[in-house]
């Protein structure tokens, strides 16, 4: 009975959940994905459309190791048995773009321990870095940009109408296509990685900070305004204490905007970061240290985000909304 109480308390409406509720949901949905990926992995008949060979028998062509589809090897099997050839064997595998969480796990610890194969390689934890700047500087002067010109289009209808209508077209332009003009402009090296970053976040923060902005109840407006409040003291004063929690939560949903942007703003010029680690290692096959980089990647961004959220706790004890 307390089980069917409990589950019931947690689809409660918008009731806030316990904090016991809130880390099983949590710790679940990182599990079931993890539990339905081993499944794949390990069961083989979930999945398995090939065959990995132990022993390559009368197939000339076969070899240790190779992986070929079952049809393919039942085939070559039937064949060797119809010419008294000795028959190949081999054990259901998935493809090699699809490793187990056991090699993505050994990938993890590999990538850090493993000299570059190249001479003028760079270890991945310099990839990684080097990525971490790239977003950093991107999303530090996209928000030098879009966050006051958001406040104030969010205050001010003239100027929001003067400056939305515009920012409503250029958000459907792909940044990746000003790639090339940001090449000829700053270069082949960060400059250009950085400007797409901020090209394609801008315009999104100015259109979502003025529609947080908005949502500000008009009253403090009104009484502010009686008190004789200058227009600039009004911005200072009562649009961005009104608005700080709200405008918090706003920046970490476009930092994680910022870092869809990297993979590709990482190809723009010279090759670098954590992109040129993926392209490297696909391009080899190294597909577990593909999905181990991916995964890194989801890592940072979803710590930078957890800190923050533990962060805002502290700065905003007032507002129940801001949960890590």
């Amino acid at each position: 009975m307390s089980t069917t109480a409990n589950i019931t308390e947690w689809f409660a409406v918008r009731r806030e959940l316990s904090t016991r509720a809130r880390w099983m949901l949590g710790t679940a949905s990182f599990l079931l994905p993890i539990v339905l990926w081993a499944m794949i992995s390990y069961v083989p008949f979930i999945w398995h459309p090939q065959m990995k060979i132990t022993n390559p028998g009368g197939v000339d062509y076969f070899q240790l190791g190779m992986q070929v589809d079952k049809a393919v090897f039942a085939d070559e099997w039937a064949h060797a048995r119809e010419t008294h050839a000795a028959l190949p064997q081999g054990v259901p595998a998935n493809p090699v773009y699809l490793p187990a969480p056991h090699q993505v796990a050994r990938a993890f610890y590999t990538a850090f321990t493993t000299p570059p194969a190249s001479r003028d390689g760079v270890w991945l934890h310099e990839s990684l870095w080097h990525s971490i700047r790239i977003i950093f500087w991107g999303f530090l002067i996209s928000s030098a940009i879009g966050v006051p010109l958001g406040i104030v289009g969010g205050t001010f209808s003239a100027i929001a109408r003067l400056q939305e209508p515009f920012f409503e077209f250029f958000r459907y332009l792909p940044a990746p296509a000003f790639g090339a003009l940001m090449v000829a402009i700053l270069g082949i090296y960060d400059a250009p990685k950085i400007a797409i970053i901020v090209i394609g976040t801008v315009f999104q923060q100015v259109l979502i900070i003025a529609n947080t902005t908005r949502k500000l109840e008009y009253g403090l407006f009104e009484a502010a305004m009686t008190l004789g409040t200058k227009k600039l003291k009004l911005i200072a004063h009562v649009v961005i204490p009104g608005v700080l929690p709200d405008l918090y939560r706003d920046q970490r949903i476009l930092l994680g905007w910022a870092w869809t942007y990297l993979i590709v703003a990482e190809l723009v010029g010279t090759s670098s970061g954590i992109t040129w680690y993926i392209v490297q290692q696909a391009r080899y096959e190294h597909f577990d240290n593909v999905y181990a980089a991916i995964l890194m990647i989801g890592i940072i961004g979803l710590g930078t985000d957890i800190v923050l959220a533990l962060l805002a706790r502290k700065l905003f004890p007032w507002d129940r909304t801001l949960k890590a």
